[in-house]
């Protein structure tokens, strides 16, 4: 199999790609990035990929001329790019419709332009649905997504399905909890509280710190959608889940604890507008008929996560200053 990973220098696109040239992902043959390099993504996060099997590529999936010559070489593309931080979507959301909806929209046309049977699978997020009180969604919960990033990921996802149905185009869907890891940019909330605390800052935390997310190591995401990629259904939609629901102040507590810190680090901030509450996805789905189930214990990847920014400082503080 030949891939295109779009928006692969980021940070759940360069770890699945570094899982891919390692071998730890199989069945995929070559591998090449395309990245338009903005803020969060860096080729840092693809250093030492020397492989042969492994190439880059500089540019934007909004760019139909660039896309439209590229695209047939491949067998698979996974998107991956996208703008994906909340609050900024919040301060504007013109970024975010741009490439989270038209860039969905020119990598589609550009598949169905090529005349070939390509497979694409659209990296979606848990947000879409958007907040759960009691229980958990499956995927055939309506979509009710309430930020510019969620709504513009709902209607790229949903661009993208409807290519499946029109089309006849081999189009399946991932929506993901949140996740975490190693080269996770500093702006969101593990890393930014773990590079806070390296700096002796205090860690910010959005209202009384009750909002639950699902927490997902990004080893196990990449895993799911390696299932997805090589086994799932055409126009499917597959949850992935970690299945380590805690509060905003739960992890930021077990973040203090481990990194010999305590409560009077935490400065309680305005909450974020339009917060949603609770995430929780069922993955009974991609479980039982993919065999995916999160491997990562939740304390054992903090653990690896916060020790690899330890280690990493040179790689996340010319991030988190520019």
């Amino acid at each position: 199999m030949r891939l295109l990973v779009t928006g692969g220098a980021g940070f759940i696109g360069s770890n699945f790609v570094r899982r891919v040239v390692d071998g730890s992902l199989p069945g995929i043959g070559s591998v090449t990035v395309l990245d338009k390099l903005t803020y969060a993504g860096t080729l840092t996060n693809l250093n030492n990929l020397n492989s042969s099997d492994y190439a880059f590529i500089q540019g934007d999936i909004c760019d139909s001329g660039l896309l439209n010559g590229l695209v047939s070489r491949f067998d698979a593309v996974i998107n991956f790019a996208a703008e994906s931080h909340v609050d900024r979507s919040i301060a504007g959301a013109k970024d975010f419709v741009q490439t989270n909806i038209v860039g969905v929209q020119v990598l589609l046309d550009a598949i169905k332009g090529s005349e070939k049977d390509i497979r694409f699978v659209q990296i979606s997020t848990d947000e879409v649905y958007g907040s759960i009180e009691t229980g958990s969604w499956t995927e055939n919960h309506p979509l009710l997504p309430n930020s510019p990033y969620s709504a513009s990921k709902a209607s790229g996802e949903l661009l993208a399905r409807s290519y499946n149905r029109t089309h006849g185009m081999d189009v399946v869907i991932t929506r993901c909890s949140n996740n975490y890891g190693t080269h996770h940019f500093p702006e969101k909330l593990i890393p930014l509280f773990i590079t806070n605390l390296l700096e002796k800052k205090k860690v910010p935390v959005y209202g009384t710190g009750k909002n639950v997310r699902d927490w997902l190591h990004v080893d196990d995401h990449c895993r799911g959608i390696h299932q997805v990629l090589m086994n799932g259904r055409s126009g499917e939609v597959y949850n992935i889940g970690g299945g380590r629901e805690l509060t905003n102040l739960e992890i930021t507590g077990l973040i203090l604890y481990a990194m010999g810190a305590d409560e009077s680090s935490i400065e309680y901030v305005q909450d974020r507008k339009g917060h949603d509450l609770r995430y929780s996805v069922d993955w009974t789905k991609i479980n039982d008929g993919l065999g995916y189930e999160p491997q990562v214990k939740f304390e054992d990847g903090l653990k690896d996560t916060i020790q690899w920014y330890r280690d990493n400082e040179a790689w996340w503080k010319p991030l988190k200053n520019r």
